[in-house]
């Protein structure tokens, strides 16, 4: 799979998180996005880590109610969508040098 088809799979998915009402939904989001290793080896290795911080609070977050719980869900997928344009920037750096 390719690196834009990559990123493309995971704007999908968050796109699809944002509207799901399933209990699972962080649950399956943050698996699919950790499969995609080709893409995260890809990156400088702060990519990897950023995503991770941003996954492990999503995956805390979705055990409280958005009132009882120190993490915005909204704020975090805002930050995943941030991390996507960013790694489509960085892709196209590293093709370009």
């Amino acid at each position: 799979m390719s690196q834009q088809v990559t990123i493309e799979l995971l704007r999908t998915a968050l796109n699809t998180l944002r509207t799901s009402s399933d209990s699972n939904a962080v649950a399956v989001f943050c698996q699919t996005w950790r499969a995609q290793t080709a893409l995260l080896s890809a990156l400088p290795p702060r990519f990897a880590e950023v995503a991770e911080n941003f996954l492990g609070r999503l995956e805390a977050g979705s055990l409280f109610t958005e009132e009882s719980c120190s993490f915005s869900q909204q704020d975090l997928l805002d930050n995943l969508q941030l991390w996507l344009d960013q790694a489509e920037l960085a892709l196209g750096r590293i093709a370009n040098a």
